[in-house]
């Protein structure tokens, strides 16, 4: 139980800081309501879930052993990201046009959530370091995929509702445009930190 709330302790500031995921799940909440965004919400979880299933079975390390598709997948999960920016700087402000507005979908959080690289650096650090049943590697990775699960859904979720406590003092057109700006800059510094810092 020890190892598990050291786990724990580790995973939710590494996996929960802001990060191109949490930075657009506030966005989201912020220009669209934390209900509206429950769809986006489901694609980043499950999206995390699948990065964290692939470095739990190895498939990370065969693709960081081809630098070409390395290079291919940075530059598309860049143009990904910056299109994902687009489309909360312009998101339409609460009370201009937004109940005819869509909000990003189950796909693009998926797809945000793969294409994160602080994902894999702060989820491949946690899943790394910790061993939760030393003598049963099967028991141990199933473990850590349970406990990781958990905490990919809390900090996930905490911040889209910390997005949508925004939302209503965002009605007025220009300060909602702002935080709309603002977050979309935000998405795209969090991901050049991230691969830089990486």
């Amino acid at each position: 139980m020890s190892d598990l709330l050291l786990l724990w302790i580790a995973a939710i500031p590494l996996m929960g800081s802001p990060g191109p995921a949490t930075m657009s799940l506030a966005a989201v909440g912020a220009a669209y309501g934390a209900r509206r965004g429950l769809r986006f919400l489901t694609g980043i979880i499950w999206g995390t879930t699948a990065v964290l299933v692939m470095i739990a079975t190895g498939i990370t390390g065969l693709i960081l052993a081809q630098p070409a598709l390395v290079h291919v997948i940075t530059v598309l999960a860049a143009a990904y990201i910056v299109y994902l920016a687009y489309r909360i700087a312009t998101a339409p402000v609460m009370g201009e046009a937004l109940a005819e507005s869509r909000p990003p979908s189950f796909h693009n959080g998926f797809i945000l959530a793969i294409a994160n690289p602080k994902a894999f650096a702060a989820i491949g650090a946690v899943y790394s370091g910790y061993r939760l049943f030393p003598l049963n590697l099967v028991a141990d990775a199933a473990a850590k995929i349970a406990a990781l699960f958990i905490v990919i859904v809390v900090v996930n979720s905490c911040w889209l509702v910390f997005g949508s406590a925004f939302s209503n003092l965002l009605r007025h057109p220009l300060a909602g445009r702002i935080a709309n700006v603002v977050f979309a800059i935000l998405l795209i510094a969090s991901v050049v930190l991230a691969v830089f810092a990486g």
